[in-house]
């Protein structure tokens, strides 16, 4: 099966991205199912009703979350009725899931959305949930596992694949809305510590600029805010499974001018 994974959508131009882009995409790559984070996909803060369906509509399957999954009032029903996920390692009790499977190409695929612990709010432990979510998973009978870990630690990320590394078919990082550079695929799991954002590419972190810049320069904060006009990026791993590995994966980087820029995962057995 051929899965894809678009890390966090951050409002309006993230969502026209995707809505522009993701359709062609699908048929072009012959996608079987996309995965997106929404935690900041209505104006930068959680996710509306109305925001859910037009991502949903756009040729999304499946949506993860994150700290700001909390953020919109109307979000509650969401993760009942719609095809969402928060994070799994929040404590016993809290509304929605963190674990879905679903029949994909007549196999099971199942996405797992965990949530670090550095900078975060606190939070079952994410790698003993990791694990044993995993672990029963796998006793079930289901091969294809595909995580979320949002996490602000690039050494979270890192252990994460260090646990889990053969045992999944791809881990891959969102929160710092900061593309890395460390695509692999190890020993069967597609990793990569963060795929960077979906939306504004010439501001900070697909915000507009003044406040940080401000709370950097004086320590005083303000409301972060997504500009109605900036340059866009779409980026997007795609990557091949088979018997519960990752055997080919690269990712896309398009950007509104209509350059594209493709880099392919490299394999350690």
């Amino acid at each position: 099966m051929k899965i894809a994974f678009i890390g966090d959508v951050v409002g309006r131009p993230g969502r026209s991205m995707i809505k522009e882009h993701l359709k062609k995409l699908r048929s072009q790559y012959s996608l079987d199912f996309v995965i997106a984070n929404y935690e900041n996909a209505s104006h930068g803060f959680g996710i509306t009703l109305k925001n859910a369906q037009e991502l949903l509509s756009a040729g999304i399957d499946v949506m993860s979350g994150g700290n700001h999954t909390w953020d919109k009032k109307d979000v509650l029903p969401l993760l009942e009725s719609l095809p969402m996920l928060r994070p799994h390692n929040y404590p016993a009790g809290v509304k929605g899931t963190g674990c879905r499977v679903f029949e994909v190409a007549g196999e099971k695929l199942a996405i797992l959305n965990i949530m670090g612990h550095y900078g975060m709010p606190y939070v079952d432990n994410a790698f003993r949930c990791a694990r044993d979510t995993v672990a029963s998973l796998k006793n079930e009978g289901i091969e294809h596992i595909f995580i979320d870990f949002h996490a602000e630690a690039s050494s979270e990320k890192r252990a994460m694949l260090m646990m889990l590394q053969s045992q999944v078919s791809g881990i891959i990082g969102t929160h710092t809305h900061v593309g890395s550079d460390d695509f692999q695929i190890a020993r069967g799991t597609a990793y990569m510590t963060d795929i960077g954002l979906t939306g504004c590419r010439d501001n900070v972190i697909g915000m507009e600029a003044s406040v940080p810049m401000e709370r950097f320069l004086t320590g005083v904060s303000g409301r972060f805010e997504v500009p109605e006009k900036c340059r866009k990026i779409l980026q997007i791993a795609i990557m091949t499974l088979e018997e519960g590995k990752c055997t080919e994966a690269f990712k896309l980087k398009i950007f509104d001018d209509g350059r594209v820029f493709r880099t392919d995962a490299w394999v350690e057995e």
